[in-house]
């Protein structure tokens, strides 16, 4: 049984230059990694974490310069929501009204105090204040002071028709408790590891199916360690629960598994190794453009067509 969490979050955005503009400059997340989508790669792929990349902190996009907007519905996750320092949220607030980001009032959830706002493409996230998060390590590439930087994923909100059968893939499989309900959210936690712990369910049913589209999560990946350690959870996914797992697909930093899970949403399995720095330092992740090996004989025509960021 695994109790490791979240690895990473994927979405689809508008243009990338923007998306990067976003997540590097107003949330102050580090560029752990540029590469393209393996699958049409005539698209980037980013990833943003924390100094490392770190499990449980990166959240990634493909950006597709002409997507139309998605439209959220059951069958897709409704809130993506990071960690910080509990004193920093009005910090935050008074950035989000400086950069004209879209937000909410600060509010209680299941008694922490919650800062919802949206990004370009209106993604819903959110940042969750948690006490004593001052004293672990933060990114400080940026102009976000590490007092009140992000310290990876708190977790997700999924809204689902029903939640029992996501719920008990979330117990069985990735070693999640269920702690608690306010209204029609239930909460389940990885006990003692609060990084990328916390999965919400949220039982929506009636609601309409969702779209994906810019400003959509396309799947939620939870970690294993290892290939074992993947393949014991597929064993469990397929004898257990029923469920049609694809097989392995290597993605250079994490190999991976996928399936939808009972609700709809597209689930992952992602492994904790090799890690980001496999193909470049720690001290320069981002910095240039990586292809898995198979794509590198076509870098000249990849780069062609990848737009700027600059």
């Amino acid at each position: 049984m695994s109790f490791n969490g979240i690895h990473h979050v994927t979405a689809i955005s508008g243009p990338a230059r923007r998306n990067l503009a976003f997540y590097s400059g107003v949330l102050g997340l580090r560029l752990v990694k540029k590469t393209v989508n393996f699958d049409d790669p005539g698209t980037y792929h980013l990833y943003f974490g924390d100094a490392a990349g770190t499990p449980g902190t990166i959240l990634t996009f493909f950006p597709w310069e002409r997507a139309a907007p998605g439209r959220l519905g059951v069958g897709q996750t409704q809130e993506t929501l990071f960690r910080v320092p509990e004193s920093s949220l009005g910090w935050w607030a008074h950035r989000f009204v400086d950069k004209g980001v879209p937000h909410e009032t600060i509010e209680k959830r299941f008694g922490d105090s919650v800062l919802a706002f949206r990004d370009p493409d209106g993604m819903r996230l959110a940042l969750v204040g948690v006490a004593g998060l001052e004293a672990e390590p933060a990114w400080m590439g940026g102009d976000v002071p590490a007092a009140h930087a992000i310290r990876g994923f708190h977790g997700v909100c999924l809204l689902v028709e029903k939640g029992e059968a996501t719920g008990a893939i979330l117990t069985d499989v990735f070693g999640f408790a269920r702690v608690g309900m306010e209204g029609p959210v239930t909460r389940y936690a990885v006990p003692g590891n609060p990084l990328g712990g916390i999965v919400d369910i949220r039982a929506a049913g009636g609601f309409l199916r969702g779209r994906e589209g810019a400003g959509s999560v396309h799947h939620i990946a939870f970690r294993a360690a290892d290939d074992v350690a993947q393949q014991a959870m597929v064993e469990r996914l397929v004898t257990q629960h029923g469920q049609r797992v694809t097989e392995q697909r290597d993605r250079n930093y994490f190999r991976s598994v996928y399936f939808r899970e009972p609700g709809g949403v597209l689930f992952e399995i992602a492994t904790d190794v090799p890690g980001f720095a496999v193909d470049e330092p720690v001290e320069t992740l981002g910095a240039a453009l990586k292809l898995p090996a198979g794509l590198e004989p076509m870098r000249a025509r990849i780069e062609a067509v990848l737009p700027s960021l600059a």
